[in-house]
């Protein structure tokens, strides 16, 4: 019996630290290596100091930003364990509302959005992007229609003229990865750094 049980214990201890520990250290040094920015989570920093991530959204809520996507992530309420409450972009949960179409509370919350929107630039339809959630809720990027469709407003709170803001949208879209993957896209805390820093001039 040992004869069977000795070569399955080597197997599962070998296995354990190739699986488990070899192949890890061995593709994180590669990470390192290789893509040390992304490996290290694609931050952003502003003198000196980390503001965020490329590849998690931040709620910008004041008129002299651009909004980026609504965000279903919700944390613990902390009044009480067994309920949450919303929680934009939260990391640690990430994932999306999961109500469907016909779900009265995200028809009333997508409805009131859409009011809010219109009344804010009622010459242009509204994005989708600007009123539905992404699948994980931490899309920190928004389509050059949803960014373009907010110059106004952002343009009338920093007191610019349009021209320059759309400029400086132009300036941050996106392309398609290797020019057929995915679809043009704005990253909002990156333009709205830009949009600082050309006010600060």
């Amino acid at each position: 019996m040992s004869r069977e049980i000795r070569p399955a214990i080597v197997l599962v201890v070998a296995l354990t630290l190739i699986t488990g520990l070899i192949y890890p250290l061995a593709i994180t040094g590669i990470a390192q290596v290789l893509f040390p920015r992304q490996a290290n989570g694609s931050l952003i920093a502003q003198d000196g100091k980390v503001v965020g991530s490329a590849l998690i959204g931040q709620l910008f809520t004041a008129d002299k930003y651009f909004h980026g996507r609504p965000s279903a992530t919700t944390m613990p309420d902390p009044n009480d364990a067994t309920k949450t409450v919303g929680a934009p972009y939260n990391a640690a949960n990430s994932g999306g509302a999961n109500l469907g179409p016909t779900n009265k509370a995200l028809i009333a919350r997508v409805a009131d959005d859409v009011k809010k929107l219109k009344a804010e630039n009622p010459r242009v339809p509204v994005p989708i992007d600007l009123v539905t959630t992404s699948g994980g809720g931490l899309d920190p990027h928004i389509s050059p229609a949803a960014a373009f469709f907010q110059v106004p407003r952002v343009a009338k709170a920093r007191k610019m003229p349009e021209d320059r803001v759309r400029q400086l949208v132009m300036q941050h879209v996106e392309g398609r990865v290797f020019g057929l993957l995915g679809e043009p896209r704005v990253n909002v805390l990156a333009l709205n750094m830009a949009l600082d820093s050309a006010t600060a001039r």
